[in-house]
């Protein structure tokens, strides 16, 4: 099988996940679950990928986290590949093309594992399954999305309805679907045909130039100008800032998958999918706290279904339900679970007051 290139986004901001994620230290940086960052636990997860030929990762995040990339890995069980320095963030598909045209340079018949460095899967064996399910479709022609089994009707993700079967897993895309209502929702969770958009992607290289000229050449065309004015060192490129301003903001979703004929999901795939995209999430995978608890400097009694995290002065919590408070040196978040989606706004007011010290 084709060698793939594992490259990894860690551009992200995480502002749903303030106060802890700050654009000098966003979530994909945080150990949210584990003693481990994110990043970190995302290449852990490559060693689960066995029986194929993984090149060492590359990573692609925004210029101020370089040291924060490079403390990610050990050296031993995380290697690095080499680094792609954005100025600003332009969405994944500018990402997708650069990614796609540094693999080709090292091998025109690579396949691309493009995949976001701040989610969790409890499955690593089941992740690699279907990475190797996804390559062999890359290897017929097609440009792989992972789709992942439904476990509720999530109003907060996009769909794909599969197609006519491909191979062993692999179907074709018969249409991406955007956020539903919960009505819309509960009726995909009952039909097998339809799965969460999990943002995973693996393409051939060569492909996913090939679909980009024909429907985003003006994204192709100015991602490949900032990439042929970059300064390269042997780990490092980093892109030019006044070439990669120009370049247009969109997704691989909008801009490619959504408009091929080409595309193909796999799945759906059960491996403990989890886009960590608010604090709710984190709630739902790390448990609710009770008692004294030194990690998180926390002291909690009487509540049920509560999270309390304190990176800063010490957190009592007693008689509370749904309810997760986060704390820092600076701030403090306290928020209904089932709101916590809105604790993006809050980046707003602070953006509007500019209290740029606090985002």
């Amino acid at each position: 099988m084709t060698e793939i290139f594992p490259v990894i986004m860690a551009g992200g901001t995480g502002t749903r996940l303030w106060p802890l994620s700050r654009r000098a230290h966003p979530k994909q940086f945080q150990p949210l679950l584990s003693e481990k960052s994110m990043l970190a636990e995302t290449t852990d997860r490559l060693t689960a990928i066995d029986g194929i030929q993984l090149a060492d990762p590359m990573v692609i995040c925004g210029a101020a986290h370089e040291t924060l990339v490079r403390e990610s890995f050990d050296g031993e069980t995380r290697k690095l590949g080499r680094m792609v320095l954005e100025p600003e963030g332009r969405n994944t598909a500018p990402v997708a093309i650069i990614a796609a045209s540094l693999a080709a340079e090292e091998n025109e018949d690579a396949l691309v594992l493009l995949l976001p460095a701040d989610h969790h899967i409890a499955d690593p064996a089941a992740f690699g399954d279907a990475v190797r399910k996804a390559a062999a479709a890359a290897e017929q022609g097609y440009l792989t999305t992972f789709g992942i089994a439904p476990s509720h009707p999530e109003t907060g993700y996009g769909y794909i309805l599969r197609g006519e079967p491909l191979s062993d897993g692999a179907y074709t895309v018969e249409q991406f679907v955007e956020k539903p209502d919960r009505e819309t929702a509960e009726a995909y969770l009952k039909d097998d045909r339809y799965s969460w958009n999990a943002g995973i992607f693996l393409f051939p290289a060569r492909l996913l130039l090939k679909e980009a000229e024909a429907h985003a050449p003006e994204i192709l065309r100015a991602s490949i100008d900032a990439l042929r004015a970059s300064m390269r060192t042997t780990d490092k490129i980093a892109l030019d800032a006044e070439a990669f301003a120009a370049v247009p903001g969109d997704s691989i979703d909008y801009a490619i998958m959504e408009r091929t004929d080409r595309a193909a999901v796999i799945g759906p795939v059960s491996m403990g999918w989890n886009d960590i995209g608010s604090w709710h999430a984190v709630r739902e995978l790390k448990g609710a706290t009770e008692g004294h608890n030194a990690a998180d400097n926390a002291i909690v009694s009487n509540c049920h279904n509560t999270l309390v995290h304190s990176d800063g002065p010490l957190v009592a919590a007693i008689g509370l339900e749904n309810v997760v408070i986060i704390a820092t040196g600076d701030a403090v978040l306290v928020v209904d679970a089932d709101h916590a989606q809105e604790v993006k706004g809050v980046i707003d007011t602070l953006k509007a007051a500019g209290r740029d010290d606090l985002l």
